[in-house]
């Protein structure tokens, strides 16, 4: 009976400290993200202890058995290092990395868009993926962070596959459709950036995208705030919380694309354009 009682005030504990690392926004570590943290402190606030921990350790054992193993070296290397980053949460998430990296075999994407770049997690795996005379039009408003992994492209031998563009998107992405070559040329494109714009990122990539190609949107459930109630949501996600929630309703109601809304890393977007 004391053991059970010593477990219980420990268990709190490390919850209550989890939920205050939530709160302060400064939670981070390779096996979670924001989501998993807003999922975590609701079971805490529910009092359902047990459910935080098979949450948690069927996370882990996810990432740990079927993840992590078949994770590239280099994209473990450039986790690590994105890991020190003040901002170390804006990389993608592994796991959803990984299907990523499926939906792009799958469909057998050669020429790709990259929409928000940051270190570089998500352009390197596509970049692995994609075939040897593959292209990626990366672009990105910060080019320091990009540097961060670009010694760790060039070293796995694919920076050749690689136009990095420091820019905004929209004038980007208004100059290739120009030209009627680029018009239904891409295969596959990913959309990690400010999230205000994503509906114009979407309509601009449905006039890239070829019949069948995919467009991911990364961070749709934005720590999970889309799911709570306004009056519960920390003050730093309301604006995005709001914008993020009206992308989600102009996706669901979009008919030119079939979707799968995804709780992998803050939650991923697949559209693929009928």
């Amino acid at each position: 009976m004391e053991k059970n009682a010593k477990t219980n005030v420990t268990e709190k504990a490390g919850l209550l400290e989890t939920a205050e690392l939530y709160r302060a926004g400064t939670l981070y570590h390779p096996c979670i993200k924001s989501l998993h943290i807003f999922i975590c402190f609701v079971l805490l606030r529910l009092k359902k202890t047990n459910y935080y921990y098979i949450f948690f350790f069927v996370m882990k054992y996810v990432l740990e058995t079927s993840v992590y193993p078949r994770e590239p070296q280099c994209l473990k290397e450039l986790r690590a290092i994105t890991s020190n980053h003040p901002r170390a949460v804006m990389g993608t998430a592994p796991d959803a990395g990984q299907l990523m990296a499926l939906l792009l075999k799958l469909i057998s994407a050669k020429k790709t868009i990259e929409i928000g770049v940051f270190t570089g997690y998500s352009l390197l795996l596509t970049a692995l993926t994609i075939p040897d005379d593959g292209k990626i039009t990366a672009i990105d408003l910060n080019r320091s962070s990009y540097e961060i992994g670009l010694p760790i492209i060039e070293k796995s031998g694919v920076k050749h596959k690689i136009n990095f563009i420091e820019s905004e998107a929209l004038p980007i992405l208004d100059e290739l459709l120009k030209d009627p070559e680029n018009k239904e040329s891409f295969d596959f494109a990913f959309v990690d950036a400010d999230k205000i714009n994503y509906a114009k990122y979407h309509e601009k990539s449905l006039e890239l995208l070829k019949p069948g190609g995919i467009v991911i949107y990364d961070n749709t459930l934005w720590g999970g705030s889309v799911a709570m109630a306004e009056d519960c949501v920390p003050e730093r996600l309301l604006m995005t919380r709001a914008s993020t929630i009206e992308f989600n309703k102009y996706l669901a109601a979009d008919s030119r694309v079939q979707i799968s809304q995804v709780p992998l890393g803050d939650g991923i977007t697949v559209c693929r354009r009928l």
